[in-house]
C-alpha cells in the first residue's frame, strides 16, 4: 500500500510547489525588469531635463551651427552613460534627426519597436511597459521619454537597454527558488514517508495478524499502539473480535469434545449389550449385524470427532524433522494393509528436513496414506514421493484409484464431506479435516489435485525452517 499511498503524496506535493514556485518565478523576472524600466525612465527624464534647453535645430534639418554647451554636454552624459552601461541612448527631434546620440553611429529605424516608443513619445506620453523578456530571449528594453518645451513635443530621449544583466539576476533569483523548492520537497518527502509509515504501520500489523488467526495462531493480537485514532480503535475493536471467535470456538471445541466422551461410553455399553443379544440368537442373523456395523460406525465418528476437536486447538511441538525418513517409516507400516488388500505401497523418500511436529506429521501422513490405500483398487501403486523445494519439504501421496471430479476437489477435507460414489467404502469424512488441522498448527498445508492418468495427488508440505510462522512477531502482536 505505501508503495501506492507514497508516490501520490510526492505527486500532490510537487503539483503544489510547483503552482507556488512558477507564478514566484514569473513575478521575479518580471519585478527584475519592472527595476530596470523605472531606472531607463528616470534616466531618460535626467536628459529629457539637460535637452528641453538645447539650441533648436537650423531649418533645412541639420544640426545647430552654433556651439551650444548644453548640446555638449548632453552629449558627453550621453557617451558616458553608453560608455559606462552600454546602453544606447540619444535624443532625436520630431524630424527624426539626432540632437545627441551614443554611439553616434545609432540612428532611429524606420520600424520596430524603437520607432513605435519615439511615435508614442511624440504624443506627449511615455512609452508604455516593454514586453516580458524572458532570460531565454535575445531582446532589448526601450524607453522613450518626451522633451517637452513650452507644452510642445520638441524632441525625444530613447533608451536601448540589453537585457543580459537583467537575465542573469533573473536567473539567480529563480536558482533560489529553486533550491528553496527542492529543500522544501526533501521535507515534504521525508514527512510523507513518516506520515505513510505512521498510517500504514497499524494495517500492516492487523494484515499479519489476520493471516495468523487464519492460519490457525487464534492467541495472536495486535498491540494498539501509534497510528491515527480510528486505526487505534479499530485495533481495538477485532482484538475484542478475536477474543470473542477464540471463546466461541472454544466452546464449541469444547462441547465437541465433551460430548463425543460422553456418548462414547454409553455407546460401547450399548455395543456389549448387542453383542450379548447376538449370542441369544441364532448365528448370521442379518439385523443384529446390521445394528452392530451401524454401532461401530458410530463409533468411530466419535472417536474422530474427538481427535479433531482436539488437532485443531493442541499447540505443535515443531522441531527439525527428516521428513523422508518418517515417510518412509509411514509407508513401511502401511506396507502390510496395502498388501493384504493387494496394492502396491511404493516409497522415495530420501533425507529431506523440515520443520515439523513428527507427531503431527505422522498422523497426516498416515490419513493420507490410508485414503489412498482404501481407493486403489488391487493390482494398482500408490506412490509416496518426499522432496524439497526452496523453503518447503513435501510428501506427495498419488494413487491410481478413482480420483475425484473438479468438484469434488474444491470440497475434499471439508468435515463429514464424502464423494456420492464412495458412500460404500468406511470412513466419517473427518480423516482429513483432522489432516488439515495438525498441518495447519505447525504452518504446513495439504493440497489436492488429479494424477494423471488416473487418480488423486495429494501434496503434505511443512516449513524447511522456523521463520516462516513468525513473521508477524516483528510487527509488535502481542500474546503470542
Amino acid at each position: 500500500m505505501s508503495t501506492r499511498l507514497l508516490p501520490l503524496l510526492i505527486v500532490l506535493m510537487a503539483a503544489v510547489l510547483l503552482a507556488l514556485g512558477v507564478p514566484l518565478g514569473v513575478s521575479v523576472a518580471r519585478a527584475e525588469q519592472q527595476k530596470v524600466v523605472i531606472d531607463r525612465m528616470d534616466d531618460t527624464a535626467r536628459f529629457a531635463a539637460l535637452a528641453q534647453f538645447v539650441t533648436e535645430e537650423v531649418p533645412g534639418g541639420s544640426r545647430p551651427t552654433s556651439t551650444d554647451e548644453r548640446l555638449e554636454t548632453l552629449q558627453t552624459e550621453l557617451t558616458s552613460y553608453h560608455e559606462v552601461y552600454g546602453i544606447k541612448a540619444g535624443v532625436f527631434y520630431r524630424n527624426h534627426i539626432p540632437m545627441a546620440n551614443a554611439p553616434t553611429t545609432w540612428f532611429l529605424p524606420q520600424t520596430g519597436e524603437v520607432r513605435e516608443a519615439f511615435d508614442e513619445a511624440l504624443l506627449s506620453r511615455r512609452s508604455h511597459d516593454p514586453q516580458q523578456v524572458w532570460p531565454w530571449q535575445d531582446g532589448t528594453l526601450v524607453v522613450a521619454s518626451p522633451v517637452i518645451r513650452d507644452g510642445d513635443v520638441v524632441a525625444v530621449v530613447v533608451t536601448e537597454s540589453p537585457t543580459d544583466s537583467m537575465a542573469s539576476r533573473t536567473l539567480r533569483g529563480w536558482l533560489i527558488i529553486a533550491a528553496g523548492e527542492t529543500a522544501a520537497m526533501l521535507l515534504a518527502v521525508g514527512a510523507a514517508l513518516r506520515l505513510t509509515g505512521w498510517v500504514l504501520r497499524p494495517v500492516r500489523v492487523l494484515d499479519a495478524t489476520t493471516h495468523d488467526i487464519a492460519t490457525g495462531r487464534l492467541k495472536s493480537r495486535v498491540a494498539p499502539a501509534g497510528g491515527p485514532p480510528e486505526l487505534r480503535r479499530l485495533a481495538r475493536s477485532f482484538n475484542e473480535m478475536a477474543d470473542h471467535v477464540e471463546d466461541v470456538l472454544e466452546q464449541q471445541r469444547a462441547f465437541v469434545a465433551d460430548a463425543s466422551h460422553q456418548l462414547r461410553n454409553p455407546l460401547a455399553a450399548l455395543l456389549l449389550r448387542i453383542e450379548l443379544l447376538a449370542l441369544e440368537l441364532p448365528e448370521g442373523n442379518e439385523e443384529i449385524a446390521s445394528v452392530q456395523t451401524e454401532g461401530k460406525r458410530l463409533a468411530r465418528v466419535l472417536d474422530d470427532l474427538l481427535d479433531l476437536a482436539l488437532a485443531e486447538h493442541t499447540q505443535a511441538d515443531l522441531a527439525v524433522t527428516d521428513v523422508g525418513a518418517l515417510a518412509a517409516e509411514r509407508v513401511a507400516a502401511w506396507a502390510p494393509t496395502a498388501e493384504a488388500k493387494g496394492v502396491r505401497l511404493v516409497g522415495d523418500c530420501p533425507p529431506t528436513t523440515g520443520w515439523a511436529d513428527p507427531v503431527a506429521l505422522s498422523s497426516a501422513l498416515d490419513a493420507v496414506i490410508d485414503n489412498a490405500v482404501k481407493f486403489t483398487p488391487a493390482d494398482e501403486t500408490v506412490r509416496v514421493t518426499a522432496a524439497s523445494t526452496g523453503d518447503s519439504a513435501t510428501v506427495v501421496v498419488t494413487d491410481e484409484g478413482p480420483g475425484l471430479t473438479d468438484d469434488e476437489l474444491a470440497r475434499v477435507g471439508d468435515r463429514f464431506w464424502r464423494s456420492g460414489r464412495h458412500q460404500n467404502i468406511k470412513g466419517s469424512g473427518l480423516g482429513l479435516s483432522i489432516c488439515r488441522a495438525l498441518l495447519a498448527a505447525g504452518d504446513g498445508s495439504i493440497t489436492f489435485a488429479h494424477h494423471e492418468p488416473h487418480g488423486l495427488a495429494v501434496t503434505v508440505t511443512v516449513p524447511r525452517s522456523g521463520n516462516r510462522g513468525e513473521p508477524a512477531e516483528s510487527y509488535g502482536l502481542t500474546d503470542r
